[in-house]
């Protein structure tokens, strides 16, 4: 008869997520994870698998609960340009607010750590890099046809600008204490889309 778990699965991949975030991949050992998520390390492989294969679990909760609130967000019924500004203005508060500044975005933070030899962290990086410029650049289009944005601005390029400032904010935000670096450079970015 196989033994029931003793422990809630759903609860140990959000500590497993919670210190990778905060650690990072390559300096959370085996011996950390079992430590932090109070279980030994068989059930973490019998559950996860290897401590790759957690990471990339980890990775797709994050993905998961932060990709509905840019939907939400940008998807609002009206104007669509306040929306993409109070989008980018709230990446801006959160890279230089203390209690965030410190873990970064994780797909942020596996972008500069794993995805360049990492071809599993790297798809997963660009999975949702695609969604947020998906989800930017038809809130662009929208502005554009409700007459918000200039005929002559290209909603595809703009949208692709925002994702990267987004991405440069969050990690400019997790290494600089000068919150004005972050919020002056989202503010003149989004000077474009006047």
């Amino acid at each position: 008869m196989a033994r029931t778990k003793e422990f809630d699965p759903d609860a140990a991949l959000q500590a497993a997520l919670e210190l990778f975030w905060r650690r990072g991949y390559e300096a959370t050992s085996m011996a950390d994870l079992v430590e932090h998520l109070g279980i030994g390390r068989a059930s973490i492989y019998a559950t996860f698998g290897n401590k790759h294969e957690l990471y990339l679990k980890a990775m797709d909760r994050y993905s998961e609960g932060c990709d509905p609130f840019i939907l939400a967000e940008l998807s609002q019924p009206g104007p669509a340009l306040p929306a993409v500004r109070a989008l980018v203005r709230r990446f801006a508060a959160e890279a230089a607010a203390p209690e965030v500044r410190l873990n970064g975005c994780l797909i942020t933070n596996t972008a500069s750590e794993l995805a360049p030899h990492d071809p599993d962290a790297a798809r997963r990086v660009e999975i949702s890099w695609e969604h947020i410029e998906t989800l930017l650049h038809s809130a662009l289009v929208r502005a554009r046809a409700q007459g918000e944005l200039p005929e002559t601005r290209d909603p595809q390029a703009l949208a692709r600008m925002l994702l990267v400032l987004l991405q440069g904010v969050r990690i400019v935000g997790k290494a600089s204490s000068d919150p004005t670096r972050v919020r002056d450079a989202a503010e003149q970015a989004l000077t474009l889309l006047d």
